[in-house]
């Protein structure tokens, strides 16, 4: 009798933590605008999307679309080993995604207070 009355207490003590944990995750989700970024992709790319968007003098004019380059930076896949992480004063990522079946490349410089897009290759 004893065992059931400290298992029925233990469940009382893991539904109200369990309950406490779901309301505090759920004010933390996205639904109030923050998320949970621990991968080095996901960081970096958070961290480029916070930064006022600037195009380089070599972009042409017809890849000067800010809603693909935000594209880029919402769902693209940060290439570690071709991108520049050491360079100073501002680092350089390639960011990869596929759009309509083809991967396309682009080639941003992160600096201090915005981000610099050069290139996007198809």
């Amino acid at each position: 009798m004893a065992f059931l009355r400290r298992l029925g207490w233990y469940l009382v003590g893991l539904s109200i933590g369990i309950v406490f944990l779901v309301f505090f995750l759920q004010k933390k989700s996205e639904e109030t605008g923050t998320e949970f970024c621990y991968f080095p992709n996901c960081r970096v790319l958070k961290d480029l999307r916070s930064k006022p968007l600037v195009f380089g003098d070599k972009l042409q004019e017809t890849f000067r679309d800010t809603i693909l380059i935000q594209s880029f930076l919402k769902d693209g896949d940060i290439d570690f080993r071709n991108s520049d992480t050491k360079s100073e004063p501002c680092k350089i990522y390639r960011i990869e995604k596929d759009i309509d079946n083809r991967k396309r490349i682009l080639q941003v410089q992160n600096c201090k207070d915005s981000i610099v897009v050069e290139s996007l290759s198809y």
